[in-house]
Formats: C-alpha cells, sequence, structure tokens
C-alpha cells in the first residue's frame, strides 16, 4: 500500500497567507454602516441573507474593492458608494464560493451609458471587423468587466435583469476557457447532468421567444448558451421563486453550483408588498 504524504506543507503555507493577508485587509478597511445599509437596502438578495451571510458578504465586498480597480471612464465620476453598490453585486455570486474565483484579473470599467467597444475581430469571411454594437455590460477573458451605469442603477427593481451579476457569472464562466455555458462543476456535480438540464431550457426558451410567447427569463438568453447561464444567473439571485417555478431542474444546478438555495431564503414582507 502507498504511503500517505499527507497535505503539502507549501499549499498550506499559502493558504495560511491568503486568509493573514485577507484578514489585515479587513482590520485596516471599513465601510460605514449608514453607507452599507444605504447601498444594500435597494438589493432583494440582500434582503433575503441572514446577518452572518450579510457580514460575509461585506467583508467579500471590502476585499473585492481592494482587490480590484474600479474605473470610471466616458465622464463618469464614481464615488465609495457607487464602487461598493458593484462590489455587492459582484460578490453575491461567490459568497459561498470565494473572492478567489475572481484571481487573475484586475480592473471593472464603467461608462455612464452603453458604450461601443471598438473590438476588432475576424468574420467568417476571414475579414477583420470593427464591432459597433453598444453594451451594456462586457466580461472579457482575462481581461476586465466593463459595466454601463445606467444599467447598474436600475439593480434592485425585482425584475430579474442585473448586468453586474451577469457579466460575473460569464466571468465564473471563463475559469476554464470561453463563456460558453459550462462552468468548471464543483466535485460531486453530474456534467452529463448539467449539460442535459441547461440544453433542454436553452431549446424550450429558444422555442418560446420564437413563437412570441412571453417569458419570465429575459429573452437575450437566447442568443448563446453562455448567454443562458449568465441570464438565469442574474435571474436566480434577483427572483428565484420564478427561475424554480419555470425552471426547476436549471434551478437545482446553479443552486449547487453556486452553494446557494435563494428561494429559500424568506423575502421581508416590505419587499413582497413592493
Amino acid at each position: 500500500m502507498a504511503r500517505s504524504r499527507g497535505p503539502d506543507p507549501r499549499a498550506q503555507g499559502m493558504f495560511g497567507f491568503r486568509q493573514w493577508r485577507r484578514r489585515r485587509i479587513l482590520s485596516k478597511s471599513s465601510v460605514d454602516d449608514a453607507i452599507w445599509q444605504g447601498v444594500t437596502g435597494r438589493f432583494s438578495f440582500v434582503a433575503r441573507l441572514n446577518d452572518d451571510e450579510r457580514a460575509r458578504l461585506r467583508d467579500l465586498a471590502i476585499l473585492f474593492m481592494h482587490g480590484k480597480q474600479i474605473s470610471a471612464a466616458g465622464g463618469l465620476e464614481l464615488n465609495q458608494e457607487m464602487k461598493l453598490g458593484i462590489a455587492v453585486q459582484a460578490c453575491i455570486p461567490v459568497l459561498e464560493l470565494g473572492i478567489e474565483h475572481y484571481d487573475g484579473w484586475v480592473e471593472v470599467i464603467v461608462y455612464p451609458d452603453e458604450f461601443v467597444s471598438g473590438h476588432e475581430f475576424r468574420n467568417r469571411d476571414g475579414l477583420v471587423q470593427t464591432d459597433e454594437t453598444s453594451y451594456a455590460g462586457q466580461a472579457w477573458l482575462r481581461g476586465p468587466v466593463i459595466l454601463s451605469w445606467a444599467d447598474v442603477e436600475h439593480a434592485g427593481d425585482m425584475d430579474g435583469m442585473n448586468v453586474v451579476i451577469h457579466e460575473f457569472a460569464h466571468k465564473l464562466d471563463m475559469l476554464n476557457g470561453e463563456a460558453n455555458g459550462f462552468p468548471p462543476l464543483h466535485a460531486g456535480m453530474n456534467r452529463q447532468a448539467w449539460s442535459q438540464v441547461f440544453n433542454a431550457a436553452y431549446k424550450d426558451l429558444c422555442r418560446r421567444v420564437k413563437a412570441g410567447e412571453h417569458t419570465e427569463i429575459d429573452p437575450y438568453a437566447t442568443e448563446s448558451p453562455g448567454e443562458f447561464f449568465a441570464v438565469v444567473s442574474e435571474a436566480f439571485f434577483e427572483i428565484p421563486d420564478i427561475v424554480r417555478a419555470v425552471y426547476p431542474q436549471v434551478y437545482e444546478q446553479l443552486a449547487q453550483f453556486y452553494r446557494q438555495d435563494p428561494a429559500s431564503r424568506e423575502l421581508p414582507r416590505e419587499w413582497r408588498m413592493a
């Protein structure tokens, strides 16, 4: 029988240093309670959290703002509350996964409104073209996340749309390459089940949209499997009860992936009456 070598001391040392560094950052950084309440008070997904979850989300937001450069572009002026709002929304998907899922890139760029990336790409004929499409958000592989503040401001409307969560879902999807709707799954998750469930739901939504039906999920999800994953991810946190009702198997897969069950978290009475 092979003899167990035990834990790698180098890995243990790296983990210990990371934890020490995070504790140090949190000990030297803080968010004023009034500012925290003012910023997070408009997010239903925060209203659903218990005290422990809110405290951990607050720590993650502080670590995010320390580790990422949130820059304004196009004449926009960013203040601390705006940066905190972006950080809170970016961190809700990794509440149970860890901030290290956003390692490997550093910048969030925020424009006042929709923007044109001007990115050059090669079309099917092999010719180089410039992308003149207007975007509310973009996530680049190993690059920045780009956001439109006009769209970020609408978060919290409980309409299932959240451009920040959408783009950061793409970032999680990109952990194993291009955003294709198949992020790296955790140990114990079934790749075949994920593929079958998401393919079936994607085809169903495409059929319904093509038929002109009203859909509870944003029709933009039909653009590609990668967009479907990002759209249902934002809906998972914004309107989890609807996702669970419309696509229960997709909801279950997302609950396993994000290690969260937002539909089981009680929404305060004042939100239900709004």
